[in-house]
């Protein structure tokens, strides 16, 4: 009965340091946050797309009821620069346990336009300042003589993506820290440096006559982790009503790693809509894995505003 136990706690504390890994590669954790009106976390391309200054503001916490489970604060905004490039940034706060990375991101996009109606071409480009820290103020010295101070680095970094249009079809691929991570402060034995992540984001805006009010999106998201070839795929579906610029939408979205198709990590059910130029979306990450007893579910809260509308005159804004 003990060993039972045993076993058990030892499969909860693996699964929770495997999948926290993601939180925390000096980067802004990918969830359910894109789908949420703001690609642009995901991929500089995106920086500039609307003819408005868009911000937007995203909370998301982890795996509820669990101690010190991840937590993640983002701000993004992006804005037009003339017909043809956008400007962007982001800053994020992040936690896992006694680990905590602040960091930036500075984001240029460039839009190419091949069909002056329904055809474009964005190629993106970020520069990343990330501050790595852990944090002792928790351990205690007696049990550990080796905790003299918090450890901590700097990492500077690159992003670069591209994002393809063509009428109600996109395409975007994203390649995440380019650059291997300074783990001088750390253990090398068990700190990766090779931080690149690869980002694949597509889908399609179906309605049946231009002129509806209602359309469905279905889309995919594949991350790809080059250090120890991890990789997970969301699928998602979008239903949204118009109401002239306004909008309502709900949707869901699956993840599962990819070498798990069967068993997903969540299914998490998502809302929101654009009223105005004010933003509101939320989602609630069902979780189906062995966390399932120990954790409440994942909170993602994004609010926005648009501002400066038409700016830009170019079809590709839209």
């Amino acid at each position: 009965m003990l060993s039972k136990s045993i076993h058990k706690i030892t499969s909860l504390v693996l699964l929770i340091n495997f999948l926290s890994m993601q939180g925390q590669e000096l980067t802004v954790p990918q969830l359910s946050q894109y789908l949420s009106d703001n690609p642009f976390l995901m991929s500089p391309a995106y920086a500039g797309i609307g003819n408005y200054v868009k911000v937007r503001m995203t909370g998301l916490t982890q795996w509820v009821g669990i101690k010190d489970a991840p937590d993640t604060q983002s701000l993004s905004g992006d804005v037009r620069l003339g017909n043809k490039s956008g400007l962007g940034l982001v800053l994020y706060n992040d936690s896992n346990g006694e680990t905590k990375q602040r960091g930036a991101k500075v984001s240029f996009a460039h839009h190419l336009i091949i069909d002056k109606h329904d055809e474009f071409l964005s190629l993106g480009f970020s520069f990343n300042f990330n501050q790595f820290r852990i944090d002792i103020e928790n351990f205690d010295p007696n049990n550990d003589l080796a905790i003299i101070d918090d450890r901590s680095s700097t990492n500077l970094n690159f992003d670069v993506g591209t994002l393809y249009r063509k009428e109600n079809f996109y395409l975007s691929l994203n390649v995440s820290n380019i650059l291997n991570k300074d783990y001088k402060k750390f253990n090398p034995l068990f700190e990766p440096n090779t931080l690149r992540n690869y980002y694949l984001y597509t889908g399609y805006k179906y309605k049946k006559h231009r002129t509806d009010d209602f359309e469905i999106e279905p889309s995919l998201f594949i991350q790809y982790f080059e250090n120890d070839n991890r990789s997970v795929t969301d699928f998602n579906t979008k239903f949204k009503w118009y109401d002239i610029e306004d909008y309502y939408y709900a949707g869901i979205t699956y993840r599962f790693l990819n070498d798990q198709l069967g068993k997903p990590l969540y299914v998490a059910p998502i809302i929101g809509l654009k009223k105005s130029d004010f933003y509101f979306g939320y989602s609630y990450q069902i979780i189906l894995n062995q966390i399932l007893g120990y954790s409440e579910g994942t909170h993602v809260l994004t609010l926005g505003v648009d501002l400066f509308q038409g700016i830009s005159n170019c079809t590709c804004t839209y």
